[in-house]
């Protein structure tokens, strides 16, 4: 039998799963919940991670297999101390011969440009931008979590029209049809009631709030087009310092993928921010194809087993 790589894709809000094998078609594959990496918190994503591996390998009818690679690419784990610590939670649940763990950009940057330059962004429940230059250099921009960054992402629409909401309530601002939508999307009466939510609520309870406001702005909504505004504007901001560090102007031929439950092809906030690229990154190339990092995952994967094969 040929040997079995794994491709994990882990984020805020679900976690994706591909097997494949030794030539790179995929064999099996599997959807489960979040895994992004929270301080502290690396064994549970790492039980999320494992048992996603599972039923993908049983969806293969592989249930008996060690993979011999597991690339995971997962949230939160852009500093040393939280990769370390997710590679060692997987590492002691012996689910492959050897597990490689990168941040969620890493591997949608292997997909989205192989080993080629350009930027990606991503928007979800959180937000970040990877980039690399024509000399090689990689840089991120954003990417800083939930409590002190995450601009223009799901969690951060939606605490941006919580504020709204209850200042409409005080009269600080006028009334919006945020107001009933947003009490609609957190399941309570009353705007007390959002108080309590909102001090219990994850980034990815934040991030059920974004539909709403989409759904507003396109309805008319004077508020709700503002904060759908000015998130397409912060991830603008992510595409132009990396345009800026890595090709030395914005107006240079810079390669843009965009990615993310927020940015797929037709959504209005990526229209929006297509536009506002025109003018703020002018020498922007969006490109159309879709970006899939759990396949850029598996990408990594090989080349590490294509090594392996290669010193034998």
């Amino acid at each position: 039998m040929s040997a079995i790589v794994v491709g994990v894709d882990g984020g805020g809000t679900k976690t994706r799963v591909l097997v494949a094998d030794e030539s790179g078609r995929t064999v099996g594959e599997a959807d489960g919940p979040a895994s992004a990496v929270r301080p502290g918190q690396a064994d549970h994503s790492a039980t999320v991670i494992a048992e996603t591996v599972r039923r993908a390998l049983g969806d293969a009818e592989l249930g008996l297999i060690v993979p011999r690679v597991l690339c995971v690419g997962v949230a939160g784990v852009g500093r040393e101390p939280e990769r370390q610590a997710l590679w060692q939670a997987l590492a002691a649940l012996e689910i492959a011969d050897e597990v490689l763990v990168h941040a969620d950009a890493t591997i949608a940057l292997d997909d989205a440009f192989n080993d080629g330059v350009g930027v990606l962004l991503i928007a979800g429940t959180g937000s970040v931008a990877f980039g690399r230059g024509p000399t090689g250099t990689i840089a991120r921009c954003g990417g800083w979590g939930p409590n002190i960054g995450d601009e223009g992402s799901g969690a951060w629409i939606g605490r941006r029209a919580l504020s709204v909401v209850t200042a409409a309530s005080d009269g600080r601002e006028p009334e919006t049809a945020l107001t009933g939508a947003i009490l609609t999307a957190a399941q309570v009466n009353d705007v007390n009631d959002l108080i309590g939510w909102a001090a219990a609520a994850t980034p990815a309870a934040l991030a059920t709030l974004a539909p709403a406001v989409i759904s507003e702005a396109d309805a008319g909504d004077l508020r709700a087009n503002a904060i759908l505004s000015m998130a397409a504007e912060e991830l603008v901001l992510h595409v132009r310092a990396l345009a800026r560090q890595l090709f030395m102007d914005e107006r240079a031929a810079v390669p843009v993928a965009l990615t993310g439950g927020l940015l797929k092809r037709g959504t209005p906030l990526r229209k929006r921010l297509e536009q506002r690229m025109k003018s703020a990154v002018p020498g922007a190339q969006v490109q159309g194809t879709e970006v899939d990092a759990a396949r850029g995952a598996v990408r990594d994967a090989l080349r590490v087993l294509a090594g392996e094969s290669a010193r034998a």
